[in-house]
């Protein structure tokens, strides 16, 4: 898309088929999406017309017309001052709708279904709501003795793993997190001071852990899972503390590392920690040790 290309614009009519692919069922509805795509490629500072016309080899009276009606629609924008063209708010909030909190049990239940499988141990999904979080999906195993859960119970975030990793990617001053930790039911009572450490160890690791806080004899280990940093759900493997100890914690990490990058949807990700690279700063809860705290009895 650079200012000096030199790509020859097809006849009119025949631009769908440029850079040697079959024509499209609709040459217009074509011309709109790759214009898309090449608005989204140049960036916030956006792109002459005749640079975006010899870059996808297209007229520019023809290209002008189809960025005319996704302007219409708020798919594209101009430049007051310029004249440049670039990508408009509607285009990106199809991503975020399609990604929404809505849509993310359907999207991540293949995640679910693949780490259960691996793991032989209940799976859940799960997001914040207020000081809670509230489970949007499970997957159980097939096995005698497994944990019972059920889709839409809510339980404080200070005190499950699922709470701990969305929270760990966040970014929450003081008041916010005295707001969580106020939350913590009486018998395991959490202070701002100690729910941040946790973030902070959580945050360091990637992984958080939780320890008969939630419920007697339960243990879990959640992976948040994040969109530009961060967290909009986690996925966690719960089960009976007795059957959670450091050595099945360890295997249950090294399968959420593994599974469940590859199967979730584009501009979804997990925390760099998780795959051996340094986290990037950022929010009052980074840094801290490199691998949480191991609780009592694991």
């Amino acid at each position: 898309m650079e200012a000096g290309s030199t790509a020859s614009p097809l006849p009119e009519g025949s631009e769908h088929a440029a850079g040697g692919h079959a024509a499209s069922p609709l040459g217009s509805v074509d011309k709109a999406l790759t214009a898309l795509e090449a608005l989204a490629t140049a960036g916030p500072g956006g792109v002459a017309l005749g640079d975006l016309a010899r870059s996808l080899g297209l007229h520019k009276a023809s290209l002008h017309r189809t960025l005319a009606a996704l302007r219409h629609r708020g798919y594209a924008e101009q430049d007051a001052t310029t004249g440049d063209y670039r990508l408009g708010p509607a285009a990106t909030a199809l991503a975020t709708v399609y990604l929404g909190e809505e849509n993310l049990p359907a999207l991540l239940h293949p995640v679910l279904v693949a780490v259960c499988r691996a793991t032989d141990e209940l799976v859940h999904l799960g997001a914040l709501a207020g000081t809670e979080i509230v489970y949007l999906d499970k997957v159980e195993p097939a096995r005698a003795v497994r944990v019972w859960s059920a889709v839409g119970r809510r339980r404080p975030a200070a005190t499950t793993a699922l709470g701990r990793a969305l929270l760990a990617h966040r970014a929450l001053d003081d008041a916010a997190l005295a707001w969580y930790a106020a939350a913590a039911p009486d018998e395991h009572p959490v202070t701002a001071a100690a729910l941040r450490a946790t973030c902070d160890a959580t945050r360091a690791s990637g992984f958080a852990t939780e320890t008969e806080e939630n419920e007697p004899g339960i243990s879990c280990v959640a992976l948040p899972v994040l969109r530009d940093g961060q967290s909009v759900a986690a996925v966690s493997v719960t089960a009976p503390a007795e059957r959670l100890g450091a050595r099945r914690r360890r295997e249950i990490e090294a399968v959420l590392r593994e599974v469940v990058p590859p199967l979730l949807p584009p501009t979804l990700t997990v925390p760099e920690a998780v795959l051996g690279r340094p986290g990037r700063p950022g929010g009052p809860v980074a840094g801290g040790p490199r691998r949480p705290a191991t609780p009592a009895g694991l």
